[in-house]
């Protein structure tokens, strides 16, 4: 039961690597990603030209890390490397980024369904988050990683049928796609945060470390019987993702024709909801019962997989392996998480795909430092130290960012605010490096 929580190297890669779509398309992806077309159009795609290449950086040099180490927790390398300081510094940033990141995915789904559905209902908010929590904790409190990978294939597949299903039906209604909303590249304006070299850095170095040094995705690599099934996963795994990611920009632009169409006075986060259940469309029942399917089946299993996660982290990481907890430990991420969406909801703010990649710039940051500095650097240096070097770079990170306009001629900084943090982490590694 204890190792349930835990990857045990006996799936089939081609299953995880249908299982990591899954993974990577959230709820964040089902609403944000067409809402996005409205304002950069196909500008996303420059990301994923980036993620793509993080994906080869994790393949054949992450992943044969953790198997040649044999690591439980991908964290587990911080400590060999460096000390318990470091370790725990790891780990506490990864709890601190995946609680906050799997938060406001499920509050995006939460809201949704609460606008849609509960609230006509008369059912109150926080008792659609108790539900959604309580669910969300049985599922994987007793089947650990195989439930997660498991849920994930099934949550890969409802959602292209719902995408794809919902492309045709609003197409039939719209004609052919605008292509004036499918610009992908934009190299016009270095302080635009669309620019191309801005996206491409940033999605590079935002998969590193919210896929290859993050727990929650890199346990599914795991699984894979070796290094190489390992490799196949994640190549495979991302070519199939930047094709979904693609159907979802597809979508958008229809969305967003759709709406100007008829009138639908909506964008962003809120368009694909508004032109679904607008009523409007021939078969709106059904698109709309697609909608709530493809939407439950992106943001539930997300939220299982990060509770999975927390609670391997936690328990091998911070407790030291203390098995008798992981149960206790388990219930206590549920309602932590739980609360974080209660938070989220007072806060109401739903500008979702921008938050949460701005969440892993300062949260993912100094994990990609140590790491980069252990893989890149063969110095020691001392341990008891490098949590204050973690905590200083996102800082210095804020105050870079908030000046950054005034400071450097205009320039306004996206997602490679990531890559400026592990730096700043790095060069505060080398301050530690000790002296013989």
């Amino acid at each position: 039961m204890a190792n349930d929580f835990y990857a045990t190297r006996s799936t089939a890669w081609w299953k995880v690597a249908i299982a990591m779509i899954g993974s990577c398309l959230s709820g964040v992806t089902f609403v944000s990603v067409p809402g996005m077309v409205g304002s950069v159009e196909w500008g996303y795609l420059q990301m994923c030209i980036g993620f793509f290449l993080g994906y080869l950086v994790i393949a054949f040099v992450l992943a044969p890390l953790y198997f040649r180490l044999n690591v439980v927790s991908v964290y587990e390398y911080l400590e060999k490397r460096y000390g318990t300081a470091s370790h725990k510094t790891g780990a506490w940033f990864f709890f601190l980024s995946k609680m906050l990141g799997a938060s406001v995915r499920l509050f995006l789904m939460i809201a949704t369904l609460q606008l849609l559905v509960a609230s006509p209902a008369g059912i109150p908010f926080w008792v659609t988050v108790l539900v959604v929590m309580v669910l969300e904790w049985l599922y994987t409190v007793r089947g650990g990683v195989k439930a997660v990978i498991g849920l994930d294939i099934l949550k890969t597949v409802s959602m292209l049928v719902a995408v794809i299903l919902c492309i045709i039906l609003i197409g039939r209604e719209v004609g052919k796609p605008d292509t004036s909303l499918m610009r992908v590249f934009y190299f016009d304006d270095v302080n635009h945060p669309q620019y191309f070299w801005k996206q491409l850095v940033g999605g590079l170095f935002t998969v590193v470390a919210a896929t290859g040094l993050d727990q929650d995705m890199m346990q599914r690599t795991l699984a894979c019987k070796s290094i190489r099934d390992s490799q196949k996963n994640l190549i495979v795994s991302v070519l199939l993702q930047i094709v979904v990611i693609s159907l979802f920009l597809f979508l958008g632009v229809y969305l967003y024709q759709f709406a100007a169409l008829h009138g639908i006075q909506a964008a962003g986060d809120a368009i694909f909801p508004a032109v679904t259940w607008s009523g409007m469309l021939p078969a709106s029942g059904l698109v709309a019962a697609l909608f709530i399917v493809g939407l439950v089946m992106a943001g539930f299993p997300a939220g299982g997989s990060a509770l999975t996660s927390l609670t391997t982290s936690f328990t091998i990481d911070i407790l030291g392996g203390k098995e008798d907890k992981r149960t206790w430990v388990h219930t206590g991420m549920a309602v932590l998480m739980g609360v974080c969406i209660l938070v989220f909801n007072a806060v109401n703010s739903t500008s979702v795909i921008d938050a949460v990649y701005r969440l892993a710039s300062y949260t993912y940051g100094p994990i990609l430092g140590l790491f980069a500095f252990g893989l890149l650097c063969k110095k020691q240096v001392r341990d008891a130290w490098v949590p204050v070097v973690a905590v200083l770079a996102p800082i210095l990170c804020l105050v870079l960012d908030v000046n950054s306009e005034a400071w450097l001629n205009g320039y306004h900084f996206s997602y490679e605010l990531l890559l400026m943090n592990a730096v700043f982490t790095f060069i505060g590694l080398i301050c530690l490096i000790k002296r013989h």
